[in-house]
């Protein structure tokens, strides 16, 4: 960071003061920048969640794709295959080679929303993710921590507040739902470039 004059060091707790959006903007733009932003990314996620009134958890694992351009791949394969395609315009559920349920976002305009949140998150694009949330982040010695607040009810209602941990790529993501359901999500085995994906996942944005 470049060193800051001492007159604009004195000022610069006042204009906070004034302006509390600026100390909440400076982290972001930091992590925003040390965020790796590969055109095709894929790797393991190991899923934890919570349901109200529920003791155990569920637990599920998977690979996942996330493609400029074309969307998120979501394929879980424990405890049971299923796999999410999220695209701009739709999501379909795939079991096997079959479409178990297909949502478009002409019907239902939450769909766009919630794809792109989906994106963003993976992706790790702040910039997009400012349009729909409020933003409060922290970054030390390249590791970062981002906290969400939806903007908008309607997506408040759907997804809750969410909690970002990484650091190159986005590793962990947790999510606070309005009914109480808790939802934790740890990337891991991350790979970039044309190598990443399989002939088999690259078929299914086909």
């Amino acid at each position: 960071m470049p060193r800051i004059l001492s007159a604009l060091a004195l000022s610069t707790p006042l204009l906070l003061a004034l302006n509390p959006a600026a100390q909440a903007a400076a982290p972001v733009a930091e992590i925003q920048a040390a965020l790796n932003k590969p055109k095709l990314m894929c790797g393991r996620f190991d899923q934890t969640k919570q349901l109200s009134g529920i003791k155990k958890p569920l637990l599920s694992n998977g690979r996942f794709c996330v493609v400029a351009g074309k969307g998120v791949l979501w394929r879980t394969l424990q405890p049971f295959p299923n796999t999410l395609r999220l695209t701009r315009d739709e999501i379909v559920q795939m079991q096997g080679d079959r479409v178990a349920m297909r949502l478009d976002a002409k019907q239902e305009p939450v769909v766009k929303m919630i794809n792109s949140v989906m994106f963003s998150l993976l992706s790790g694009d702040l910039s997009q993710l400012d349009n729909l949330f409020e933003l409060d982040g922290s970054i030390k010695n390249g590791n970062w921590q981002v906290a969400l607040k939806a903007r908008q009810p309607a997506l408040a209602k759907a997804i809750g507040n969410i909690a970002l941990e990484g650091g190159a790529y986005v590793r962990k993501v947790t999510m606070q739902e309005a009914g109480g359901d808790h939802t934790e999500i740890v990337f891991s085995a991350i790979q970039t470039g044309p190598s990443a994906m399989t002939a088999e996942e690259g078929a299914l944005f086909d």
